[in-house]
């Protein structure tokens, strides 16, 4: 592929740059390189310009210019983008990596965050003054993305989804209209930001609950793979016998040395008394070959996955909804760990329960509230790889059809990809017909296509 120097892309590009104050990058322009890049090196698109938006205003016009001249729009928020779905081929992106920062409200227990913002920002900011908003497992992973597609993390048991604690959005919608989403004004549209993906236009800004937390008991443990049968039984337990309190992600990672090992990574987000028997019980899971439980800030364990989520290398991902982690299933997971085809690849569960449960599904657009444990299958290879990656899809594919039988029908919206349109409607499962309603209400065109499949070309 080379970089888009059409007419058309000329002209938009140049009247994006007579409208909008911010940078615009284009194609053999200073930083437009590193401008077109997200995390997932695979990902290699050349968009007519990426527009580094300072503001909402700036979206707002750029929003305009593009639908104007009929250019595919995008949006880059943190850029942890797995399938490509921030870079439009020839198109505009609008990118709010600037767009970064976070205002604690005056009672303490709101916080008015920017769309651009990271996880790790905002634990930061909140953190200064003892308290943490739901976020993911990884630093460098976009809040507004992670929190539109449902938000996983380690807090879920006690709080619930990432999305469950969103009070209000700022958004410009596809005529480039800037309108503010809550349960009070426009609240169609905000209830399908609750779990319906970047569909509905581009949030600029996000208002949470936070909670007093300024600490929690976490770390990692990890066991030799050979203890992986023992390990996953108990981890069984523990996920049947969890109170809301304690939030336990599982999950098969390499070590230095590129040997296959199980890792254990809790929360306990209540009384330290209470949580210390449970990290003694997952250290007596097996002889770890590497354990660190304690006492952590949110900026602490946000940084113990980072090892494992560098820029640059290739991935593919993909996901599978079980109903409950069976005997049958941690034997296929050992299998595939023992075969795994890149040291670097990753399979992690996250158990779905307490606080998330208790949500109506028909509350948000998220369409499972039923506990289950999530599986996400991350292959990972060196961009070096003498191959497209291919035995490493392959082994990812073989996995995830093995526990096509076990799994619920769906799949995580934030790991569906553009083929995914049977999961994708499978996911929302009731609520996918209001869900579609709001979309050719608000976004009749189909501007916005974070979860491609999720809307069928409208007649």
């Amino acid at each position: 592929m080379t970089a888009t120097t059409s007419s058309p892309a000329r002209t938009v590009a140049n009247a994006l740059r007579a409208v909008v104050r911010c940078p615009v990058l284009i194609p053999g322009g200073p930083d437009y390189d590193r401008g077109r890049r997200v995390w997932n090196g695979l990902v290699d698109r050349y968009p007519a310009a990426v527009v580094r938006c300072a503001d909402a205003a700036d979206v707002v016009d750029a929003v305009r210019v593009a639908r104007d001249h009929g250019a595919p729009l995008s949006v880059r928020g943190g850029g942890h983008d797995w399938g490509g779905r921030a870079i439009r081929e020839g198109g505009v992106v609008l990118d709010l990596s600037a767009m970064r920062g976070v205002e604690l409200d005056a009672d303490g227990r709101t916080a008015r965050v920017r769309g651009g913002s990271l996880a790790g920002g905002v634990a930061s900011a909140l953190a200064e003054h003892g308290l943490r908003a739901v976020t993911g497992t990884v630093n460098a992973v976009g809040i507004a993305g992670l929190t539109l597609g449902g938000g996983y993390g380690p807090l879920l048991g006690a709080h619930g989804l990432a999305l469950d604690n969103l009070l209000g959005a700022d958004v410009v919608l596809a005529d480039g209209t800037a309108v503010t989403a809550d349960a009070e004004e426009n609240p169609d549209l905000f209830w399908a930001l609750r779990g319906g993906g970047g569909n509905f236009g581009v949030v600029t800004g996000l208002r949470y609950r936070v909670h007093p937390i300024p600490t929690v008991l976490s770390g990692m443990a990890m066991f030799p793979l050979a203890q992986a049968p023992s390990v996953l039984r108990g981890y069984r337990e523990l996920l049947a016998e969890s109170p809301d309190e304690l939030s336990v992600i599982g999950g098969f990672y390499s070590g230095p040395d590129g040997s296959p090992l199980i890792m254990l990574y809790p929360t306990w987000s209540g009384d330290p008394a209470a949580g210390e028997p449970y990290l003694r019980r997952i250290r007596a899971l097996g002889t770890p070959v590497f354990s660190r439980l304690g006492p952590m800030t949110a900026p602490e364990q946000l940084g113990l996955l980072d090892p494992f989520v560098v820029d640059g290398r290739h991935n593919t991902a993909t996901s599978r909804w079980l109903p409950v982690l069976t005997e049958d299933v941690c034997d296929v997971l050992v299998d595939f760990a023992r075969r795994v085809t890149s040291p670097l690849s990753s399979l992690t569960l996250h158990h779905f329960h307490g606080a998330a449960t208790r949500v109506p599904v028909s509350s948000t657009a998220f369409g499972l509230r039923d506990e289950h444990v999530l599986l996400e299958i991350i292959t990972t290879w060196a961009p070096n790889s003498p191959d497209s990656g291919g035995a490493h899809r392959e082994w990812a594919a073989a996995l995830a059809d093995e526990l096509e039988r076990s799994a619920l029908p769906g799949g995580y919206p934030n790991l569906l990809g553009p083929d995914d349109h049977e999961r994708a409607m499978a996911a929302f499962g009731p609520n996918t017909a209001r869900l579609l309603e709001v979309k050719r209400r608000l976004d009749p065109d189909g501007v916005f296509t974070a979860v491609p499949a999720l809307v069928p070309p409208v007649s």
